[in-house]
């Protein structure tokens, strides 16, 4: 596929974009994920390996917020690794159980979800942040990050944001320790889940390490420009993008 010059501007194209909208505002999968699968790719190798390329992003995410790290009440950091570990691995592991005429049936629905959940974010955040009832219980913690690391390591979309949701019906009050946090668990669930892919043979890897580096410059020069973007015309645009994206797999399907 790389051979095809388009393809390969395509995807460089994707990455790079992707890339620099996970630094600013997320949603790059968007991107990656249509990318791959319009390249003739099957929807469960463009997923793995679209989860590959965005690896690096995390890591720098969770580096560059360290001195922030502050677990959710409820948890320890040392059961929070565990718990993003086991859910990211399940999550990889379903995935290789879904063959991909089923999971390109259900592509289109995580997208949606995924573009709906990007499009109320703010909101959603804003109004938990209002209406804070105390901490929740350790098994309910435990049990709500279980849950999402599994969907991070099964589709990477949207991850963001219901961790960001999840940590503020824990309890947990500053947006600097979420965010921190946040990145540290989609780096973990996804380190163990690319493992699974790699076990698996599903990641495409010349399209994942071209895509993985224009993904890493993205991030650099790529939010440069996207932060001179009022953040309500980029988030706008992310969610067009989204709904376009979703739009093009149903009728694909």
């Amino acid at each position: 596929m790389l051979s095809d010059p388009f393809n390969l501007i395509l995807l460089l194209t994707a990455a790079f974009a992707a890339g620099a909208l996970n630094a600013v505002a997320g949603g790059g999968s968007f991107l990656t994920l249509p990318a791959l699968v319009f390249t003739g790719m099957p929807t469960v190798t463009a997923n793995a390996t679209g989860t590959v390329a965005l690896l690096p992003g995390y890591a720098s995410g969770a580096w560059g917020f360290r001195e922030d790290l502050e677990a959710p009440p409820g948890l320890s950091l040392r059961a929070l690794t565990a718990l993003s570990l086991i859910g990211g691995a399940t999550g990889a592991t379903l995935l290789l159980l879904t063959d991909d005429r089923t999971f390109s049936r259900i592509v289109p629905w995580l997208l949606l979800a995924a573009t709906i959940l990007f499009a109320v974010g703010p909101m959603l955040l804003s109004k938990l942040k209002n209406h804070q009832t105390g901490h929740a219980s350790a098994k309910k913690s435990a049990a709500g990050l279980l849950a999402v690391s599994i969907y991070g390591g099964y589709f990477n979309g949207g991850l963001g944001i219901l961790l960001l949701a999840l940590f503020g019906l824990l309890g947990q009050t500053s947006l600097n320790a979420m965010n921190g946090i946040k990145n540290v668990v989609s780096a973990l669930l996804t380190a163990i889940a690319v493992g699974i892919y790699a076990w698996g043979g599903v990641v495409a890897w010349p399209q994942a390490l071209v895509m993985m580096i224009a993904a890493t410059a993205g991030g650099y020069f790529g939010a440069r420009i996207a932060r001179r973007i009022p953040a309500p015309v980029l988030r706008a645009s992310i969610v067009a993008t989204g709904l376009i994206m979703t739009a093009l797999f149903f009728l694909r399907g």
